[in-house]
């Protein structure tokens, strides 16, 4: 039964987000615009999505993205970039775990030169 819920869930996702953006845009665009609504869209779902991915994916991140000793991803309400840089201030991320981190720094470039992405997502 678990298997068949889960199927379920992923296949109506992207449909079911493709109908919501919609809905989103036409109710709120007029009053926010609609690029600021978009991307308060986007920006908020994907805070959602890594939540979720943290505490989803937490064996696999445990598995690659960190030492034994680190830090262990998977507490829930927390983001992958917060416990990549609890691992990366205590010294304890993997090679992979640092590729992802100097990813996400170069992509953030607001942070830059304040330590990156992942140090000031620490919650």
């Amino acid at each position: 039964m678990g298997i068949l819920l889960y199927l379920i869930a992923v296949t109506l996702f992207l449909p079911l987000t493709a109908l919501n953006i919609l809905v989103v845009v036409f109710k709120n665009a007029k009053a926010k615009g609609f690029f600021r609504t978009l991307n308060q869209y986007f920006y908020t779902g994907a805070i959602g999505l890594d939540i979720f991915a943290n505490y989803e994916f937490r064996t696999l991140w445990n598995t690659f993205l960190r030492k034994k000793n680190g830090y262990k991803f998977g507490m829930k309400g927390e983001t992958i970039s917060s416990a990549l840089g609890k691992n990366q201030k205590a010294k304890t991320l993997s090679g992979a775990g640092w590729i992802l981190v100097y990813f996400l720094w170069a992509v953030d470039y607001q942070y830059w030169k304040k330590g990156g992405h992942c140090l000031n997502s620490i919650i």
